[in-house]
């Protein structure tokens, strides 16, 4: 790093999130970066839990502490809000499910100035919102290969790898004049189309393995559910923005929910067809049982029954929310395709 260190600028989106809110500042504003060469910009969606208040009890103890309202209450527009009044010649985006030890935005910004990337990100621990299995198993396979496939900031690496896209984002506050903001359309999936236009334009982004940040999942089948439900209805519309698919990962769900809806309809009437249903249902449901047996032998027999059920969560609320926005975005006339949906907590 050099002697004079340059000023970050740190973006935390926030609505209603009480319970993670000040841990998330503590973990923040205890880093080892030097604390005159940083801001941190708490963009919140005008809160109605009391978050509001306890950011705004920070900024009065930290002057590197800043409020920032945002209107609109949705993260792109929480993200273009923060950038735009960001002094810092590089920006960091942290969010605030998730606890950050005190080298991460050392080791970002070092890997930033040394390795040629444009966007650098660490890998995205998951942990449980509480002991019970639900929890743990959530955790669990949001950070499997068979739950996030070769989604690499989750699963973890091994080297620092050039990937397609990060949790969040370290990058040069030039990077937006260059790319441009994040798309406010996108209510979900912003930073994968923001990433997809960086590497279409030629930019590179790179995980490091041994930087890590700490993400608490969500505690019930219910909020995980909908959460992925509405990553799956973003996905055709990110499509449709930059023209082409981002990764083939993202097909694997609705696909695997499409065919086996048509093979078991089809075999009401096609024999050949109610075998291949039942081929493909059994083909995942081996599959679970050796990923839950496996999990078994590291968190317990009954985290192990758990995901067995978060696996089909994960994968039919996602596939489902995929394939229900591709039909509105075909079916629909244009001035109905806008995309209002509730977003999960």
């Amino acid at each position: 790093m050099s002697a004079e260190p340059l000023f970050v600028s740190v973006v935390v989106p926030c609505r209603n999130e009480i319970r993670y809110i000040a841990a998330c500042l503590d973990s923040i504003l205890g880093t080892e970066y030097p604390a005159d060469r940083l801001e941190v910009l708490v963009v919140d969606g005008r809160s109605d839990d009391g978050t509001r208040e306890i950011v705004a009890e920070y900024a009065s103890r930290h002057p590197t502490v800043r409020l920032i309202d945002n209107p609109k209450g949705i993260t792109p527009v929480a993200l273009n809000l923060g950038i735009r009044a960001a002094r810092g010649a590089v920006v960091v985006r942290m969010d605030v499910h998730v606890l950050y030890p005190p080298e991460y935005i050392p080791r970002l910004v070092e890997a930033l100035q040394t390795s040629g990337a444009d966007n650098v990100g660490a890998v995205l621990v998951t942990r449980a919102a509480n002991d019970k299995p639900m929890p743990r198993a959530i955790a669990v396979a949001l950070s499997h290969p068979f739950g996030v496939g070769n989604s690499y900031f989750r699963i973890g690496v091994t080297a620092p790898r050039w990937v397609d896209t990060i949790a969040f984002f370290c990058c040069r506050r030039s990077l937006f004049d260059r790319v441009g903001m994040f798309d406010e359309e996108l209510v979900r999936h912003q930073d994968g189309e923001f990433n997809a236009r960086l590497i279409g334009q030629g930019g590179r982004i790179l995980l490091l393995p041994h930087v890590r940040s700490y993400y608490y999942a969500r505690g019930s089948l219910r909020q995980v559910g909908r959460m992925y439900f509405q990553y799956g209805y973003f996905k055709p519309l990110v499509a449709r923005k930059l023209g082409r698919i981002m990764t083939l990962r993202q097909m694997v769900p609705p696909l695997f929910v499409a065919t086996l809806i048509t093979a078991a309809l089809a075999g009401i009437w096609l024999p050949a067809a109610a075998v291949l249903a039942a081929g493909i249902a059994g083909s995942y449901a081996t599959v679970i049982a050796a990923c839950s047996i496996g999990a078994a032998r590291r968190h317990g027999v009954k985290c192990a029954l758990a995901l067995a059920v978060v696996f089909p969560v994960l994968h039919v609320s996602y596939g489902v929310g995929f394939l229900r926005r591709l039909v509105e975005l075909v079916a629909l006339p244009r001035s109905q395709r806008v995309a209002e949906l509730p977003l999960s907590r």
